[in-house]
């Protein structure tokens, strides 16, 4: 829901700016849409098209009228917008705070942490969250850790993390592809030597490889 507020916000932005994002310029006649430039512009001293002209030097084809855009929304269905994003801003905002209260959610940075209590395997839980339009949640550094501990902790399940094993034995990444650049290994882990090829979080919050055929809770990052 969150990420939802985000994406009205920046269709409402992209709506009042598009006018005001097209060129100021007539159009080449017979090319309608695309601008017509005379003389020298401040482009290190490019020379740039004046038009398509015939030998006698007059403009090829008949003038064509150049398309415009109202000049952004009127007043009133401006200030009516903009009333709706700040309800619906509040609004969020409001659930937010009850699904924080309720432990439904949990905030780390910029980054919004959920579960939906099932145990399922590596590539199922992964599937879930990307449904939900975020991804696994993959510790980046120990406050991040402990958020996820607090989930782990909460269901009293273990959970996958967004991290599996490279090519070579031993090296995990994200699901990027990336290396990882923050680990929380159990003492004597990794030891699966490419059995294991996902990571699971224990309760305490200190990591484990394991094969990803496994049932774990599901905890998706936004």
């Amino acid at each position: 829901m969150v990420s939802y507020s985000s994406y009205v916000l920046i269709a409402a932005a992209a709506l009042l700016a598009t006018c005001y994002a097209l060129p100021k310029y007539p159009a080449i006649p017979g090319l309608p849409g695309i601008p017509r430039l005379s003389g020298r512009d401040d482009l290190k001293g490019q020379t740039r098209l004046s038009g398509f002209r015939e030998a006698s030097g007059s403009l090829v084809g008949p003038p064509r009228k150049q398309l415009t855009c109202p000049q952004g929304l009127p007043n009133s269905l401006n200030t009516e917008l903009h009333k709706v994003l700040v309800n619906l801003k509040h609004r969020l905002s409001r659930l937010k705070g009850v699904l924080v209260l309720k432990e439904k959610i949990r905030e780390v940075g910029e980054k919004i942490l959920a579960s939906n209590g099932e145990k399922v395997d590596f590539a199922s839980a992964l599937a879930s969250c990307e449904n939900a339009r975020g991804t696994l949640a993959t510790p980046m550094n120990e406050e991040e850790n402990k958020a996820i501990m607090g989930i782990v902790k909460k269901y009293n399940r273990y959970a996958y993390l967004g991290i599996r094993e490279g090519e070579d034995s031993g090296q995990f990444k994200y699901l990027n592809g990336t290396p990882v650049n923050y680990t929380k290994w159990h003492q004597n882990e990794p030891n699966g030597k490419r059995t294991e090829k996902c990571v699971e979080m224990y309760t305490d919050g200190n990591w484990n490889d394991k094969k990803c055929n496994l049932s774990r809770l599901t905890v998706c990052e936004f």
